[in-house]
Order: structure tokens, then C-alpha cells, then sequence
């Protein structure tokens, strides 16, 4: 059984079966050569895993190998690029084959998924579990997804439904009991977030301005307001919510868990009120809801209200990494 850290790399993850032609040379020598396309932009990202922070150690280490690239997918999307290749770098405690085996099958099944090739990285001791991974992608000249575009009357819409992998998170800690048949999709929720490329890429020339969502919905849109220099009033009765969040909490404590909670990995983003109707043609081919949640306002900040118009308190916009 190999142990060495070269044949750990050759064994499990210089083996993946994909080889793009955009690869002139992959893993095994000290720099991959790669070979962007002509008159592309070069999206790049990069998204750090730590054990007991990001993950539990007792996470299936399959699920954990879908999560690392699918996070750093999620940011490919939000920038309507196509995925193209990763580097990874993983620090481990011992050299745990399984364990490698598992994380490798799942981060393959989804890199094949979206024609991803990881072509290098690096491997090394340490005292806990720590992945580090850097994807890049392509984009055509000027059809980027920024968080800068917004304008004012430009609607706000998010794919997918939001909090389920904070009530997924909270059940975890005991925080919440969640009835039985939630539990495996709560936990899918959480562990295998689905990158929407589709949706980032149908959206260019559609989206001023757009998001990936992974620390918190109200968080996350500050941020486009404050690039944008706008403000926003988000109507919190419009969010999308799951069958299982709904079910699981009251109205008020799902709202709440809906705006704040992160690792929901859908996309956030604004649209013009004259591309509205070619946003709802395309949507209708998507495998995931398209909600309508608010509109962008001249004036700053982000404004939460209910339905008749009263203001919905919330306390903590989402979550930070050294708060």
C-alpha cells in the first residue's frame, strides 16, 4: 500500500480520467502548463476548508470532496465563467487512504460534471485537516457578473431555496429538532451544495450585478450594494423556503435563518425591469426556483420589510470569519 506523499499523489489524485485539451501538462511536474483560449478572460478562485470550522471530522469525506470544488464553483458561477481546471492542496494529520479514496471519488464525480481537470497542487503533514482549492474558468470580454452593476429599480432575485443548510448546521448542534423525513436532504443541503454554472452562465447579458451566496443572503447583497453604491428594500416574505424550513421552525425564526445563515451556495443577483421577461423565458429551462425577493433603491443601505410593509429586524446579517 503506497504511503509516500508521490504515491498518494499518483495513486489517487493524479488518476482522474478527464484530460482537457487546454492541458498541455498536468500533475507530476513542478508547474502544470495550461493553455487558455484565445480572447477569454482567466477567472480565478480560491476557497480554504479548515476541520472544525468549515466541516465536522466525522464528515463524509465523499461529500467533503464535492464540497470543496463545488464552493469554488459556486464563485466560477457567480461570475458566469466556465469551469475549466483546479489545483488543490491538502494538509492531513496521517496518510489515511480511505479516507483519500472517498474525498477523491466525490471531488472527481463532480469535477467530471462540469469538465474540471485538476491539474496540480500540493500534499503535506499537518495538525488537522486542511483543503485549499483554486479554480479557474473563462469568460468572454465584458460579459462578467460583477457586484458592481446594480442599478436602481434593477429587481433582486435568488436561485434555489435559502437556509436549509443553517437549520441543517443548527440541527447538528442540537439547536433544533427536524423531523426525519428532512434529515437526509438537510444533510445534502449542507455537505453537497449544487454549483448553479447553469444559471451563472444563462445569465450573462441578463444580470447588472450578481453573487454566490455563502455566508448569509443579507451579507451577501450588502456587499453588491455597497460595490454598487445603491441601497436595496428586500420584501422577507418573498424568500424561497423549503418544505423542511418551513416545517422545522416558525415564521419569523425561517425568515431569519433564510437571510443569515451561510453555505447556501445559490446565486443572488439583480436584474433590470427590461430584461425581467427575458430572465422568466430562461428560468423556465432551470432544474431550480428563480424568486423575485426585492428591489434596488437609490438610497443606501438594505431595508428588510414583511408584506404590509413593516420592518423585519434581524440582528446578524450573516455569518463572519473572524466575528
Amino acid at each position: 500500500m503506497p504511503t509516500s506523499e508521490f504515491a498518494l499523489i499518483d495513486r489517487y489524485l493524479a488518476a482522474q480520467c478527464r484530460q482537457r485539451p487546454d492541458v498541455a501538462l498536468g500533475i507530476g511536474d513542478d508547474c502544470a502548463l495550461l493553455i487558455p483560449p484565445a480572447g477569454q478572460h482567466l477567472a480565478v478562485t480560491m476557497d480554504t476548508l479548515v476541520a472544525g470550522v468549515h466541516f465536522f471530522a466525522n464528515t463524509d469525506p465523499a461529500g467533503l470532496g464535492h464540497k470543496a470544488l463545488a464552493v469554488n464553483l459556486s464563485d466560477l458561477a457567480a461570475m458566469g465563467a466556465t469551469p475549466a481546471w483546479a489545483t488543490l492542496a491538502l494538509t492531513l494529520p496521517s496518510a489515511d487512504e480511505n479516507w483519500l479514496e472517498r474525498f477523491c471519488q466525490g471531488f472527481f464525480a463532480l469535477a467530471d460534471r462540469y469538465d474540471v481537470q485538476l491539474v496540480g497542487g500540493d500534499t503535506t503533514h499537518g495538525p488537522t485537516t486542511l483543503i485549499t482549492l483554486q479554480a479557474q474558468g473563462f469568460i468572454p470580454p465584458g460579459l462578467a457578473l460583477r457586484r458592481d452593476g446594480a442599478q436602481p429599480d434593477d429587481g433582486i432575485y435568488v436561485t434555489g431555496t435559502l437556509g436549509d443548510a443553517g437549520l441543517a448546521l443548527a440541527a447538528a448542534f442540537d439547536r433544533v429538532v427536524v423531523a426525519p423525513e428532512y434529515r437526509g436532504y438537510l444533510q445534502q443541503r449542507l455537505e453537497r451544495p449544487e454549483p448553479r454554472i447553469v444559471q451563472g452562465l444563462a445569465l450573462r447579458g441578463i444580470a447588472s450585478a450578481a453573487i454566490d451566496i455563502s455566508d448569509g443572503l443579507a451579507q451577501d447583497l450588502s456587499h453588491i450594494l455597497r460595490r454598487s453604491g445603491v441601497g436595496a428594500q428586500l420584501e422577507v416574505d418573498r424568500l424561497p423556503l423549503s418544505r423542511a424550513l418551513a416545517a422545522s421552525l416558525d415564521r419569523d425564526a425561517a425568515l431569519r435563518t433564510a437571510l443569515a445563515s451561510g453555505d447556501d451556495y445559490e446565486l443572488c443577483f439583480t436584474v433590470p425591469p427590461d430584461r425581467a421577461a427575458l430572465l422568466t423565458a430562461v428560468a423556465a429551462a432551470w432544474n431550480c426556483r428563480c424568486t423575485g425577493i426585492g428591489i434596488i433603491t437609490e438610497e443606501p443601505g438594505l431595508q428588510l420589510c414583511r408584506a404590509d410593509g413593516s420592518a423585519f429586524p434581524l440582528e446578524r446579517a450573516g455569518y463572519d470569519h473572524f466575528g
